[in-house]
């Protein structure tokens, strides 16, 4: 085989690759509605103002964690499937705990920084 037609095997091959990775349209569809329905819950709870107050809390923060996998899932297309998902997901994993404690220590020191300061 001539090396230009190696090589157009290769960037075959990457296209597909490519193409494997993304999802379809049918994906995108079910991740865009339930999105819509994550949202839509917890704001008709909030605004119809029926449930108690920590029904409406949990049931904030149970729509919010499950739109959160919804994301990843359907959008950012993160699984443990294969080993590539695996170490994606582990990145993204290590990311948001390295972003969680650079807030949250930012927050604790500011606060106590203020609370010395008033003494």
């Amino acid at each position: 085989m001539s090396h230009s037609g190696s090589q157009a095997l290769a960037q075959t091959d990457v296209h597909k690759h490519e193409h494997d990775s993304h999802g379809s349209v049918k994906s995108y569809l079910i991740g865009f509605v339930l999105s819509v329905m994550l949202t839509a819950i917890p704001f008709a709870a909030v605004m119809s103002g029926s449930l108690s107050s920590s029904t409406t809390f949990w049931t904030l923060v149970t729509a919010a964690l499950v739109q959160i996998w919804v994301h990843l899932k359907y959008f950012l297309h993160l699984n443990f499937v294969t080993e590539e998902g695996k170490a994606s997901t582990l990145s993204f994993i290590f990311s948001a705990l390295i972003i969680v404690m650079v807030v949250g220590l930012s927050v604790w020191i500011i606060y106590e920084s203020n609370a010395m300061m008033m003494y």
